[in-house]
């Protein structure tokens, strides 16, 4: 039994009503937050990983649809360009660190060397398995210079995926979601999450450790994360 097979993922919240008042309860709370960092030394950066279809893109809209968004980027991560891949994998994450003040979201991180590459054996054995001391090295250096870190795992049952691929394969407007890629990721369901596993145990440390959320039912999903960013900047960097 790993910490995936410990989630309930029938948490949900039961009404519209409820899900809407908690949603903009701690957005409001999360902008007030958002211009406080302003003033300080400190930047924000959120990892967002999970299986194809658990939900991330809708998190990160609620997350930011009601913030500046002069102070915030988010990344989509996806296979190197060649003139990343001709360089260390964590050299294309430099760049994208905000400055002081500032905040990123990764949609998909530098967690891909020990989850998909690991997988599908685009990274060696000998590499993905250095990659956790250097992944932790990376964060702490981030978190030592006053990087607040808050890394999500979004997870959903094998039959919840089967019912949102096939939702996207016949909305028009979604179609656009679901690929080959996405069918073959699929068949290493089993793979992914020893992969997963593994990297809860190797990159969870007290100071950057990681957040499972039950994905089966997005509203809870949504309003787990936002609650669970505010409560740690409250924290941070006060109220």
């Amino acid at each position: 039994m790993g910490l995936l097979d410990d989630l309930d993922l029938q948490k949900q919240i039961n009404s519209k009503d409820e899900y809407k008042e908690k949603l903009a309860k701690y957005q409001l709370e999360l902008l007030h937050r958002q211009r406080l960092l302003m003033e300080k030394k400190r930047n924000i950066v959120l990892v967002f990983e999970g299986p194809d279809a658990a939900g991330k893109g809708g998190v990160i809209k609620r997350v930011t649809e009601k913030l500046d968004p002069r102070n915030i980027r988010v990344y989509s991560v996806v296979k190197p360009t060649p003139e990343e891949y001709a360089h260390h994998y964590l050299w294309r994450f430099w760049n994208k660190i905000p400055k002081y003040g500032e905040s990123v979201i990764f949609d998909r991180s530098w967690y891909g060397r020990v989850l998909v590459e690991r997988v599908e054996e685009f990274a060696t054995k000998k590499e993905w398995r250095r990659g956790y001391d250097e992944i932790n090295s990376f964060e702490k250096t981030l978190i030592d210079d006053g990087t607040i870190l808050l890394k999500f795992y979004i997870h959903i049952t094998k039959d919840e995926q089967l019912l949102r691929f096939k939702r996207r394969e016949g909305d028009p407007y979604k179609h656009w979601k679901i690929s080959d890629e996405d069918w073959r990721n699929r068949e290493k369901w089993d793979q992914h999450n020893e992969a997963a596993e593994d990297m809860f145990r190797l990159t969870g440390p007290p100071y950057a450790p990681w957040y499972l959320i039950e994905g089966n039912f997005k509203w809870h999903a949504r309003v787990k994360v936002l609650k669970t960013i505010v409560k740690v900047l409250e924290k941070e960097i006060g109220d």
